[in-house]
């Protein structure tokens, strides 16, 4: 199989080529590597290579599943694969290599899925850009300057680079749809507790992470959910699978839908001109399609992202105390970059009582939008407020890059003293993804959708909100503006 040939194809194509014997999975797994080893010098996007345990997996018995032999890369991130050294875009967690598979991981392989490694993330996968200070930054396919978005940002960038098909993504604040959008990828966020996230790990972020891939196809995307969906075993929450299967809502016309659009950002932060833009385009397209459009958005409280930022400073300190307790090793302030240690004291500073009172607003602020979604089927926003932003935009720099590496270092009395300086570190961070964080809250599946371009040619995504537990409609939906709008053809300068 030719580079040229391999790029043109998704998933569900490849592995219906292993199928019918018209092409091994040994030659498969080959031309991923041939393509993904040309790739990676100019993304940066690999984390770990298991390229020898691929070959003999190819080489092995005739693998199962409904995409049998087609190469995968896994995000370091979250799940771990037996024998990959695990880092979380981290010094703390020292590559970690688990006895065995998470139970995503268990899944992927049993849908046939081989695994060619890992993919980069930020430090800890706490921002929208992969930027990790140790690991080095992942570069965007479309323009190697620009970011390919975070945390799944060496998964995004060479899936759109055409190294796999589709890779392994997960998404605790916009994870998926971020990088989706970057790249121009399609980006499915399920719902809460709609695939596994044990046993090594008991909720992940407090219930607001969970675990899918970003793929190039609707198809594939809804294929794959089929074969990972449902909770593992003793999970804290779980969903009734759908009366139709997710592959064939995503075959199917979605029937007239009320949907809603808005490109008013929730934080009050100003919207680029061409990610407006891009959803006035979208709600056009889709009353052309026989769609009911109407202007309008679910109602937030002032407070919304101050509570949903408790939650994640929280996270963080969960997430150092996790890697002391599976390392046996304590993590030292120089090992970390110095917002990612300040977010560490912060979320340790905080009570009980802040973190418990800060969930409960967040719930509370879930109802009145679900009652949003008794009137509308799916909400069309940005997927971000900007296009991809270049590499360093969010970095602190100057003063505030000074202050935070003395805050650091002096502790708590200057997290109190200083406390707004993280403040303005998160408002220029919600500055570029203020769209994505209230569906990891509410629990509702979200994604991407690549339907517009920068006139100099950087992906600009659409995010699509569905109700509490319905891909299906969401996969339906996608699927006929793919059908309208293709973009599956559209491949970076270079990746062919």
């Amino acid at each position: 199989m030719s580079l040229k040939e391999y790029a043109l194809l998704d998933a569900t194509d490849l592995a219906r080529l292993v199928r019918h014997r018209e092409i091994t999975a040994s030659e498969l797994v080959e031309a991923a590597i041939a393509h993904l080893e040309r790739a990676e010098p100019r993304l940066s996007g690999m984390a770990e290579w298991a390229l020898d345990l691929a070959r003999a997996e190819a080489a092995g018995p005739p693998r199962q599943g409904p995409f049998a032999g087609v190469p995968f890369l896994l995000k370091d991130n979250m799940h771990v694969a037996a024998g990959i050294p695990y880092h979380n875009g981290s010094r703390i967690w020292r590559g970690r290599i688990a006895s065995g598979d998470s139970e995503l991981v268990r899944r992927f392989r049993a849908a046939g899925l081989i695994l060619l490694g890992s993919t980069k993330v930020p430090e800890l996968s706490l921002t929208p850009v992969t930027e990790p200070r140790d690991f080095g930054r992942v570069h965007n396919p479309w323009a190697l300057h620009h970011t390919a978005g975070g945390s799944s940002g060496g998964s995004a960038a060479h899936v759109a680079a055409r190294s796999v098909p589709m890779a392994h993504a997960t998404d605790g604040g916009g994870s998926i749809r971020i990088p989706a959008s970057c790249c121009g990828l399609f980006g499915l966020k399920p719902t809460r507790g709609r695939t596994p996230n044990g046993p090594f790990m008991g909720e992940a972020w407090h219930g607001l992470a969970v675990g899918h891939a970003v793929t190039r196809s609707v198809r594939d995307s809804a294929a794959l959910l089929d074969a990972i969906a449902g909770a593992d075993t003793g999970a804290p929450y779980g969903l009734a699978p759908p009366a139709l299967s997710f592959t064939e809502a995503a075959a199917r016309p979605p029937g007239r839908l009320r949907i809603a659009f808005s490109a008013v950002a929730p934080t009050g932060a100003a919207v680029h001109t061409e990610c407006r833009i891009a959803v006035e385009l979208a709600a056009k397209l889709c009353e052309d399609l026989g769609h009911d459009v109407e202007a309008a958005a679910p109602p937030l409280p002032a407070r919304y992202f101050s509570w949903f930022m408790t939650v994640f400073l929280a996270a963080v300190a969960q997430e150092f105390a996790i890697a002391e307790e599976a390392t046996g090793v304590r993590a030292r302030r120089t090992e970390v970059e110095d917002t990612t240690w300040l977010c560490r004291q912060l979320g340790r500073a905080l009570s009980a009582e802040t973190l418990s009172i800060a969930l409960e607003k967040l719930h509370r602020a879930s109802r009145p939008i679900g009652v949003f979604f008794d009137r509308f089927d799916v909400l069309l926003t940005p997927t971000l407020a900007l296009p991809p932003v270049t590499h360093g935009a969010l970095r602190p720099v100057g003063v505030e890059a000074a202050l935070q590496s003395l805050m650091a270092r002096f502790g708590i009395g200057g997290l109190l003293r200083y406390g707004p300086l993280l403040d303005h570190a998160a408002e220029r961070t919600f500055a570029f993804m203020p769209f994505t964080p209230i569906w990891n809250v509410t629990g509702q599946p979200a994604a991407n959708l690549p339907l517009h371009r920068t006139p100099d040619g950087l992906p600009v995504g659409v995010q699509a909100v569905g109700r509490f537990g319905e891909e299906t409609t969401l996969l339906s939906f996608a699927a006929q503006l793919e059908q309208a709008h293709p973009w599956t053809g559209q491949i970076p300068p270079g990746c062919t």
